[in-house]
């Protein structure tokens, strides 16, 4: 088995959403699990650490030329200056509702006050409840509801009152 053929088996590993894969044969044993840690293969008693290869997306050129222009700078507005970030605290998986048959926490507009539960993020199939910082209206929801979210990811737009 070579390199490319463990590569492979890495991605299809990934993308079956199998939590891990053992594989042993005379001369290797693979042990592939998916999450934060890298995979591991012992060959002979030799063990190495195989980095997962990240895909690169490339840009399939169009048949017309694009005009590109020059980045112009944002120009915050005095009103976003004040607004505050809720940002969350954890690597997870974020939720807006307890249960998919529940109403979200927070919606665009509704008023909260300090301690108010925002969302949930799951981890380690554990449900932490990310509470409010401040008192204020909530302006923006940054994350869709069931996708991943990485420490200090901004979640949340606030305008403190």
């Amino acid at each position: 088995m070579d390199l490319k053929d463990i590569q492979n088996l890495i991605k299809f590993v990934a993308k079956s959403g199998a939590q891990e894969v053992k594989l042993e044969t005379e001369e290797i044993k693979i042990t592939i699990k998916t999450g934060s840690e890298p995979a591991q293969i012992e060959n002979s008693g030799l063990v190495q650490q195989l980095q997962s290869i990240p895909v690169v997306p490339t840009a399939i050129p169009n048949s017309a030329p694009v005009a590109t222009e020059a980045p112009q700078k944002e120009e915050k507005s005095s009103d976003d200056e004040h607004l505050i970030t809720i940002k969350s605290p954890i690597i997870g998986t974020f939720y807006r509702k307890s249960a998919p048959d529940k109403p979200s926490f927070v919606e665009v507009g509704d008023t909260i006050k300090e301690g108010d539960v925002l969302c949930v993020i799951e981890a380690m199939k554990l449900f932490n409840e990310i509470e409010s910082e401040v008192s204020g209206t909530v302006v923006k929801i940054l994350v869709d509801d069931a996708s991943p979210v990485e420490f200090d990811q901004p979640l949340f737009v606030i305008n403190p009152s």
